[in-house]
Order: C-alpha cells, then sequence, then structure tokens
C-alpha cells in the first residue's frame, strides 16, 4: 500500500475524530484573515495613521489570535497522537521506521491543514466585509469604499499557517521518536485508575482548594478600598484562586466523591457507576485541562462583560462627566460667538450663566496619616445648577455635597461626613460635606474639586474666604442642545470658537470618543472570547471523544447485559453535566467576582450587560455538551 493511500484510509477512517478539529481550524483561520484584511483596508489604515490606538489594538489582537491558535492546535494534536498511540505502535511493530511513521503523520496533518487554509481564507473573505461593517457600527462610523481582498492579508496568513505546521510537526516528530512501544500500547489507558489518598491528607488538600478560592474572593473585595496595592492584591488573588481551583479539580472533587461512594457502601447503581465513577477515576488527570478552561472561561466572561459594559454605557458615563453639552470658563465673549453661530445655522439651545468660586482648601480627614495637603476647589450654588436643568439636591446651610465621577478610580476616601477647611475672615472656616454623588455638576474639565452649597452658604463663603488665598470669582456659560440630531455640527461651532490650547472639549467629541475607543474594545474583545470558547469547548470535547472510545467495551458488555440505551445514556447525560457545568460553574463564580471589582469602580449599571454576555456564553458552552452527548450515544447505539 503506497503512502498515498494509507493517508486518504487513514483521514476517511478517523473522520469522525477530526471533524470538529477542521472546524476549529477553519473558525481560527478564518478571524486571523479578517484581521489581517481589516489591518489592510484602507479605512483602517487612515484611523491608524490618526490615532496609535487602532494600529495598537490590532496588532495585539493579531498577536493574542496566533497564540491562541497554535496552543490549541498543540493541544488537539497531542490528543489525536494519543488516541491513534497503539495504530503508531502497530505500524512500528511490523517493522516501519519511526521516521516513515512521522512522515506519513505530518503528511497528513498537512493535507487536513492545507484544506482549513483554503476554506478558512475563502470563509474569511466572504466575512470580511461582514465583519467591517459591525466594527464601523460599534463605533460610529460609515463604512465609504468596499472591501477588496488583500494580498498582504493573504501573505500573513500563509505565513502564519507555515509556522503553525511546522510546530505541530515538531511536536509529531518528538512524540513519535520519544516514545516506546509500551508508551504507545498504554497511552490510552493513563490516568484511568483511582488513586487513593489518606482521608486526612484528602480533607486537607480538599478543604485547602475551597479555603484558597473563598481567600481570593475576600481579597478581591479589598482592591478599590486599597487602590495602592492594586497590582500586588490582582496577583494574590490569581495565585490563590488558581492555585485554589486546580485543587478543587485535582482533590477536592474526587475526595467528595469518594465521600459519596462511602455512604453508598460502594452499591453506586447504573446510573451513579456511569456518572459518579468515571469522574473519581479521571478528575485528577483532567486537573490540568479542567484548570485551564476554568480560568478561561472566567477571563472570557470578565474580558466580554466589561469590554461590553463599557460600551453599553458610554453615553451615561459621559454625560455623569460632562452634564452640559459646552461649557467654558471666564469666556463671555467666546460663548457670545457660539450662540450666535448656532442660531444662524438653526440649532436650538439653551444659554445659561452660573457663578462660581475657585479657592484653596484642605480636606479634614480622621485619619492622621492621610496627607492632608491644599487641594483647589470649585463651589456652585444648588439653585443655579436648578436652573440650568440639572437635577441637584440643595444642601442644607451650611453643608456641601461632593460631586466627582473619578474619586472610587483615584483612591479618594468617600467616608463621610467630613470637613473642608479654607482660609476665612470670620471665626467659621469650614465646609462640611455630607454627601458624595459619583457624577459632576461641571464639565469635567475644568480645574478643581467640585461641591455643591445652598444659594446662602455660597454668597456668605464668597464674602468670608479670605482674597490672598488665589479666590477665584468664575461665570460659566452652559449650553444645552435641543437638536441633538446636529450635535456633529454644534461640536464643529463650539471647537472652532474657542482656543484649542485650553485642552477645552465638549459632550458629543468626548462621546464619540469614548464610543471609537470602547467599540474597538468590544469588537476585539468578541472576536477573542469566541476564539476563546471555540477552544475550551473544543479540548473539553476532544477529551471526551477519547473517553468515550476507551470506554466503548464497558459500554458494549451493559448493552449485552440487557441494558438500553436510553438507560446507559442517563448515566452519561449525569455525567457530562458534571464535566461541564463544574469548570462552567465555578468560571462563572470567579468572574462575578471580577466584575463585582468592576462595577465599583464604574458609575453605570453593569447588570444587563453582564447578564447579555453570561447568557450568551452559556448557550454556546453548552453546545458542547449537545455535541458530546450525541458523540456518546452514537458510541453505545453502535456497541454491539
Amino acid at each position: 500500500m503506497t503512502i498515498k493511500k494509507l493517508v486518504t484510509r487513514s483521514m476517511r477512517k478517523n473522520i469522525k475524530m477530526y471533524y470538529l478539529y477542521f472546524f476549529s481550524m477553519i473558525f481560527s483561520i478564518s478571524l486571523y484573515f479578517i484581521f489581517a484584511t481589516l489591518q489592510n483596508d484602507r479605512t483602517i489604515m487612515n484611523m491608524a495613521n490618526d490615532s496609535t490606538l487602532f494600529s495598537t489594538a490590532f496588532q495585539v489582537a493579531g498577536l493574542l489570535l496566533i497564540f491562541i491558535t497554535i496552543v490549541f492546535t498543540m493541544y488537539a494534536t497531542s490528543i489525536f497522537i494519543r488516541r491513534r498511540s497503539q495504530e503508531i505502535g502497530l505500524y512500528q511493530l511490523i517493522g516501519l521506521s519511526k521516521a516513515w511513521v512521522a512522515r506519513v503523520l505530518i503528511l497528513e496533518h498537512t493535507i487536513l491543514g492545507l484544506g482549513a487554509l483554503l476554506i478558512g481564507m475563502i470563509v474569511g473573505a466572504l466575512l470580511s466585509r461582514l465583519f467591517l461593517l459591525l466594527f464601523m457600527n460599534l463605533i460610529g462610523l460609515e463604512a465609504m469604499a468596499g472591501l477588496t481582498l488583500s494580498s498582504q492579508a493573504v501573505i500573513q496568513t500563509i505565513a502564519i499557517f507555515t509556522c503553525l505546521i511546522a510546530v505541530t510537526s515538531l511536536q509529531i516528530i518528538l512524540t513519535v521518536y520519544r516514545r516506546t512501544l509500551i508508551q504507545l500500547f498504554k497511552a490510552n489507558n493513563q490516568n484511568d485508575y483511582f488513586v487513593k489518598r489518606p482521608t486526612i491528607l484528602s480533607s486537607i488538600l480538599g478543604i485547602a482548594g475551597l479555603s484558597l478560592i473563598g481567600f481570593g474572593y475576600y481579597v478581591s473585595t479589598l482592591i478599590v478600598e486599597h487602590a495602592d496595592l492594586l497590582m500586588f492584591l490582582m496577583l494574590v488573588v490569581l495565585a490563590s484562586t488558581i492555585l485554589g481551583t486546580y485543587l478543587v479539580f485535582h482533590t477536592t472533587i474526587s475526595w467528595i466523591l469518594n465521600v459519596f461512594r462511602k455512604k453508598k457502601n460502594g452499591n453506586l447503581g447504573l446510573y451513579n457507576s456511569l456518572s459518579v465513577a468515571p469522574l473519581m477515576h479521571r478528575m485528577k488527570g483532567h486537573a490540568n485541562s479542567l484548570t485551564l478552561i476554568t480560568v478561561l472561561s472566567a477571563a472570557t466572561i470578565t474580558m466580554i462583560s466589561l469590554s461590553y459594559s463599557l460600551y453599553y454605557s458610554t453615553e451615561k458615563d459621559v454625560r455623569l462627566a460632562m452634564p452640559f453639552d459646552f461649557a467654558v470658563e471666564n469666556m463671555q465673549e467666546e460663548a457670545a460667538i457660539i450662540s450666535s453661530r448656532l442660531e444662524e445655522e438653526q440649532i436650538r439651545f439653551e444659554h445659561y450663566q452660573i457663578e462660581a468660586m475657585r479657592f484653596n482648601g484642605t480636606w479634614l480627614e480622621q485619619d492622621s496619616s492621610v496627607d492632608n495637603r491644599h487641594r483647589r476647589f470649585m463651589l456652585f450654588s444648588a439653585e443655579q445648577m436648578d436652573q440650568a436643568g440639572l437635577d441637584v439636591q440643595i444642601p442644607q446651610d451650611g453643608e456641601a455635597i461632593y460631586y466627582n465621577t473619578r474619586a472610587i478610580i483615584e483612591g479618594m476616601d468617600t467616608s463621610l461626613p467630613k470637613k473642608v477647611q479654607f482660609a476665612s475672615k470670620h471665626q467659621a472656616n469650614s465646609l462640611t460635606v455630607s454627601k458624595f454623588r459619583l457624577e459632576n455638576v461641571m464639565n469635567y474639565r475644568f480645574y478643581g474639586e467640585q461641591l455643591l452649597v445652598s444659594n446662602e452658604t455660597f454668597e456668605k463663603m464668597r464674602e468670608s474666604i479670605l482674597e490672598d488665598e488665589h479666590k477665584e470669582l468664575l461665570i460659566f456659560d452652559v449650553f444645552h442642545l435641543l437638536d441633538t440630531e446636529k450635535s456633529d455640527m454644534a461640536s464643529n461651532i463650539f471647537l472652532r470658537n474657542v482656543d484649542s490650547d485650553l485642552y477645552i472639549t465638549d459632550f458629543y467629541s468626548t462621546y464619540e470618543g469614548s464610543r471609537q475607543t470602547f467599540g474597538i474594545l468590544i469588537f476585539i474583545a468578541g472576536i477573542l472570547g469566541f476564539v476563546f470558547i471555540l477552544s475550551t469547548g473544543s479540548i473539553l470535547y476532544f477529551k471526551q471523544m477519547t473517553e468515550a472510545e476507551q470506554e466503548k467495551n464497558h459500554y458494549r458488555t451493559l448493552r449485552q447485559l440487557g441494558f438500553r440505551v436510553n438507560d446507559i445514556m442517563k448515566g452519561i447525560i449525569r455525567k457530562q453535566l458534571f464535566v461541564y457545568l463544574i469548570p462552567l460553574g465555578i468560571g462563572l463564580i470567579h468572574a462575578a467576582f471580577a466584575l463585582n471589582v468592576g462595577s465599583v469602580l464604574m458609575a453605570a449599571s453593569m447588570v444587563i450587560p453582564i447578564i447579555i454576555s453570561m447568557a450568551a456564553y452559556i448557550v454556546i458552552y453548552l453546545m458542547f455538551a449537545v455535541f458530546t452527548i450525541q458523540y456518546y450515544k452514537s458510541i453505545v447505539t453502535n456497541a454491539l
């Protein structure tokens, strides 16, 4: 038999084992080709020339895609080599050299890869236009020109594919040359036995796994309060959570199931024998992969949820930081010009003048270790802000409300009440801050901590604060646009009539900039999230396929004893729910605590984006469980 016929026959024989692996390779190549095409698109290239964010984001995403694809392919290749280890051993047993066996496997792998490359590039070329439109829609721009096939993208994809084939070929060669015949014939029997640990040690390790995860969760709640130790606390959380997750899969679950078996006196019955028993025997061997799947699931859910939350709440977040569409400080002439220009363009708006005061002051902290250095404050009248259209509460006389959208991110102590001290002509030289709001009453571009007081308190402080304390009386001209559909035109009028050196911006420009930034983030996070879930789901599916093949003789015996397919499948379904839901459940809990920290740092609600992101992830993830159950059913059905 020639090598060509042998390869063809082998691929036809293993088609069931290859189809999902083939689909995964096509998907990965398609996504990278799309990225490479977008990178070389004229519209994207023009954006990249204007902003380093675009080019950097796509380059980082491309590198991550390459890394994920290579790691996933190597992992999948190792599983397939293990499944075919007896076939490799037989080739060597009949006298074929290791070089010949490696050459056949590499040729088979290369043919499969070339097919995936060709189909992946075709699919990528067809979907590139769709992804470009999606990307433009996310960042709020319109694609002006049609997307053309990029020769540079083809070259990049072929180069990456060549590197991928080289890496996996080296992996095949090392596997064939390093393994002995005994190792090849026993490869499928690894990790099939239950290693019983001493009860005390198992208990200690089992409890330690749960304790480490709990400790990581607890430390995560301290991150916001100790922002100065952010990196250290994050490392502690990651180390504790990952190690705890590993121990849970390595020891805790097996220990719990062993306790369950002891309570049953070993009489597990059919369903538990097909679900609980295999988990006890194999959980230790799967600890590494299940830990990886859990951590990747948590990272994917967190990444997608945070990016979607940022994009979902962009307008609300910007509005909290910039309550007025336009605002200028002590620029009455410019404000008059802006008003006349808006009127000429028939853009309806509301214009108000607000009095304010900037002065030096000091936060009086109860903690003596806190630095009470001087700060600049801006004082506003609540009554004037109410007249300007803001929904604000009027504080009591002698009290103030502190407004700052960045207070938590900057690690400021927001515990109240506390006082602001200032130099005064009178005996009263402090102001009690009774409430805190995670928003602004004036656009964030203007310097000073924002305090809102009643008009009576404002007048008293304006008279009492000493002039030599750098007291500034301010007049803010603020605008509310009523014709929001003309915001872009109004924004151009505003920006043309203010000094660019003052770094003054408006709501629309800030919103569009944030939308583009978070649009890039959600686009890349979504693509990488799909690759992550495809990789983790496929790895778990491949491992379950291997177990199904190893357990085929058990199912044949059960069928010969008279058990029906449905009876056997009930136990198998219970096992698959354990295998898929345990990593998913732990990953969701990990992500929930990570997102809890993110929700504290964000002003807007994250509930809806998190629910949507988690629901989408769960649906896609559980599709692999359905595929696995169907594969098991075909094995059980054809066991006789």
